[in-house]
């Protein structure tokens, strides 16, 4: 079952609490009223505070009030545009997302990897880890950008069990230097979106995490990577 936090799916929104800030202020006021009642009662009547010295201390708490206002208007308009930013992700609920993540395996649908070698490579290793950090396999395929689609199977034809799978694509050049050694993009089911300080986070099935900008391509669900 999908969903999207933070009431989305029900098109409420929260603001923030403003109770305990205005207290503040509220009590703060009451604090700067008493002593400044106390200052005009103990003044030396021989050399009495000028007027002007009042209206200076007055204008200085009311910019410090307003500034505390201010920032809590700026705290609850952040809080909605942040909403917003995640509403326009939320039909992304259900789609196929390629980014570069683990993938959860069901043991039987194929997983479209998007390898991306290393100019100039001239043989391409695709290294395949489990959800230990194990390596599991590793086989030579094309050096080309082409999707390609991991059917579960290692490089000896041993099937392997569901679960969630990492894979890597090692680049070597014509004398057997490596070049590179980067995680390949893979497609997984968006499952959920959710809204925090750092941005949107979308939820790939398996329970893998990726920022809403590191996701490099959307496609219809094709039933890969749902269990």
């Amino acid at each position: 079952m999908v969903d999207v936090v933070n009431g989305l799916t029900s098109g409420t929104t929260t603001t923030p609490q403003k109770t305990d800030s205005a207290a503040m202020i509220s009590s703060d006021f009451q604090t700067f009223l008493l002593m400044l009642t106390t200052q005009m009662q103990n003044q030396d009547p021989l050399n009495p505070i000028e007027s002007s010295d009042y209206a200076v201390q007055l204008a200085t708490f009311s910019g410090v009030e307003q500034q505390v206002k201010s920032n809590q208007l700026l705290a609850g308009l952040s809080a909605q545009i942040g909403l917003l930013g995640m509403a326009q992700f939320a039909s992304w609920v259900g789609m196929e997302a390629r980014a570069a993540a683990p993938v959860l395996f069901d043991g039987v649908t194929p997983v479209t990897l998007s390898p991306n070698p290393h100019v100039g490579a001239s043989r391409a290793v695709l290294v395949t880890v489990n959800a230990l950090g194990q390596e599991a396999d590793r086989r030579d395929v094309a050096v080309s950008a082409e999707p390609v689609n991991w059917t579960g199977t290692s490089s000896t034809g041993t099937a392997f069990m569901p679960g969630k799978y990492s894979f890597y694509l090692e680049s070597y050049d014509a004398s057997g230097a490596q070049l590179s050694n980067e995680m390949v993009e893979a497609y997984a089911t968006i499952t959920e979106a959710r809204g925090g300080a750092g941005g949107t986070t979308l939820v790939l099935s398996g329970g893998a995490t990726v920022a809403a900008d590191a996701i490099t391509a959307i496609r219809a669900p094709t039933g890969a990577n749902q269990m």
